[in-house]
């Protein structure tokens, strides 16, 4: 039972608490911190409830150390109000936490399902990534070892935001970390290789973007026509590998 708010975040444990988020949700707070044993407890709520939604339940969101859960209030407390005292079955909110919160603990010691490995082609400098020299200069680097560092690492998928199928990847090598630019370009193609900081990612549309462009994928990361519509999700490892201009020239040739 929640306090005589009834809007009051609730603590699990240590490491999960849950606040509310509006009328119609709620937040699972997995962790304070960017880590791997906040990711692995954000992976295994967010995997549980795709494959065991609860009645009422809308969508999922999992994000960097959170899991946003949206609900219908009135299937809510007509499915599941004998799940809480008789003076919170009135409240969606009390009645949400009370099934979310013994998800979290029973999920504590499950394992989370493997992680698919996605390769991604990447056509490196020139035309397709103008910054590359950029950032080699930044870093006291060639260009050459720019490219070895960056498709040397597994990138881990911590969440997709920004922009449809955008991924934000942890893993990248600080020894190619750059700056953003200080203008922002207003289009960049889709399929764009960047670099921000220590992150790097790809733009999976076209949009105004400040990263440090150092190539291209002809694979696409937004398929809207399928379903669903993201090549890549929370969890994934990505692995990216050198292609030359005429393998990607062929790859992006039946697009034309």
């Amino acid at each position: 039972m929640l306090s005589d708010e009834r809007y009051e975040a609730a603590e699990l444990s240590d490491e999960a608490r849950i606040v509310p988020l509006g009328d119609g949700a709620l937040v699972v707070e997995c962790g304070d911190a960017i880590t791997l044993d906040s990711h692995k407890r954000v992976r295994q709520l967010s995997n549980y409830l795709e494959s065991h939604p609860f009645a009422g339940m809308t969508e999922c969101v999992p994000a960097f150390t959170t899991v946003t859960i949206y609900y219908d209030a009135m299937t809510l407390m007509a499915e599941h109000a004998d799940s809480v005292a008789p003076e919170d079955r009135d409240f969606p909110f009390a009645i949400a936490v009370s099934i979310v919160g013994r998800m979290v603990r029973q999920l504590k010691d499950r394992p989370v399902k493997p992680a698919k490995v996605v390769d991604i082609p990447v056509c490196y400098g020139e035309d397709l990534g103008p910054d590359l020299d950029v950032v080699a200069a930044h870093n006291g680097l060639s260009t050459e070892e720019v490219i070895d560092i960056h498709t040397a690492a597994d990138y881990l998928v911590y969440m997709l935001g920004f922009a449809p199928g955008f991924a934000y990847l942890g893993g990248m090598s600080a020894r190619i970390a750059a700056p953003r630019r200080q203008t922002p370009r207003l289009a960049i193609p889709a399929g764009t290789v960047g670099i921000a900081g220590e992150q790097t990612g790809v733009y999976p549309i076209v949009t105004p973007g400040g990263w440090q462009l150092i190539g291209r994928t002809p694979t696409r990361l937004f398929i809207p026509e399928q379903m669903p519509p993201t090549l890549l999700k929370a969890g994934d490892i990505v692995r990216f590998y050198r292609i030359s201009r005429g393998d990607y020239d062929r790859w992006e040739e039946p697009k034309r």
